[in-house]
């Protein structure tokens, strides 16, 4: 999922700039610090959304509020009016904006990620924390810029959803793969051959190391959106990134989707976005089965 919804901070570089692509780039950030005052839990992550649309890449849930950081260099004040504007009549909220130089960033992101657990099946922690024998899986992530440690709603929703059904021998199609964690999920419950794809460069290569991390050969990454699917047929699609996004690719989606395969779709609301979702869904012959719900996400599975 491409939109960084994070609930810890979870920005992985080294040092006090990271190497992309052979080039040192500064990380100085505006960081946000938003306070909030809702009615309902989901007026906050309806803020984070839209941040997360305009280049916000990291957030820090904080009891009355959250933090939001942005790279300097692509900070855009009239932007960030126009996108809050919409949200100033459904709630109240104010905010203050801080530089925040270089620091090191690895650091920061450390103290701040904590393991997950997905009932007693699922252990999700980085490299830096112990094992935990006693869980049937256990997923090792690490992040760096990419969407998907299991912490957010729909990343652990999609998990329950896989535990709860068959991925032994079948070829999955993993869209907006963000660490690449559904993937690496789908490979432990004994999926055959999983394509992996995201737009973001940093996320293809997150994938690509935390397959390794997780000794996971079978998952190939592709770095691009639905123009990169192959046309190859898939038993099981997983698509955890926003409505719009899938209401966009979800004709592609039937198109490689086998007869009776099934597709998982999260990254919404229960309201409206599931009625639109399974609207859409119908016209490409998928039918809605049932879905899960945390707070007013969603993840719901289709058969075809």
């Amino acid at each position: 999922m491409n939109l960084k919804l994070l609930v810890k901070i979870t920005l992985l570089v080294g040092g006090n700039s990271v190497e992309f692509n052979g080039k040192k780039i500064k990380m100085n950030y505006y960081e946000l610090f938003f306070t909030t005052i809702t009615t309902e839990d989901y007026q906050q992550d309806l803020l984070i959304n839209a941040l997360g649309e305009i280049g916000f890449d990291t957030f820090e849930e904080l009891e009355l509020g959250f933090k939001a950081y942005i790279p300097e260099d692509i900070f855009d004040q009239q932007a960030l009016d126009e996108q809050l504007l919409p949200y100033k009549d459904l709630f109240t909220f104010s905010y203050e904006v801080n530089l925040i130089p270089q620091k090191n960033w690895n650091e920061v992101w450390e103290s701040n990620f904590e393991p997950i657990k997905i009932g007693d099946k699922i252990y999700v922690r980085a490299t830096f924390h112990e094992t935990k024998p006693e869980f049937d899986y256990e997923i090792v992530i690490d992040p760096k810029m990419a969407f998907g440690t299991g912490h957010h709603q729909t990343t652990a929703m999609m998990l329950a959803l896989m535990l709860e059904n068959e991925f032994a021998g079948k070829k999955v199609l993993d869209m907006g793969c963000g660490t690449g964690i559904l993937a690496i999920m789908a490979a432990k419950l004994g999926a055959d051959d999983i394509t992996a794809i995201d737009y973001d460069q940093v996320c293809y290569e997150s994938t690509i190391e935390n397959s390794a991390l997780n000794n996971v050969g079978n998952i190939k990454p592709l770095c691009g959106s639905k123009e990169v699917i192959p046309d190859e047929q898939y038993d099981t699609i997983l698509a955890n990134i926003n409505r719009n996004i899938l209401l966009d690719q979800m004709q592609r989606y039937a198109e490689v989707l086998k007869t009776d395969g099934e597709i998982y779709f999260s990254g919404f609301y229960e309201s409206p976005d599931l009625d639109i979702i399974t609207d859409e869904a119908r016209k490409y012959g998928l039918k809605y089965i049932s879905h899960k719900k945390d707070k007013e996400w969603v993840a719901a599975k289709f058969i075809k």
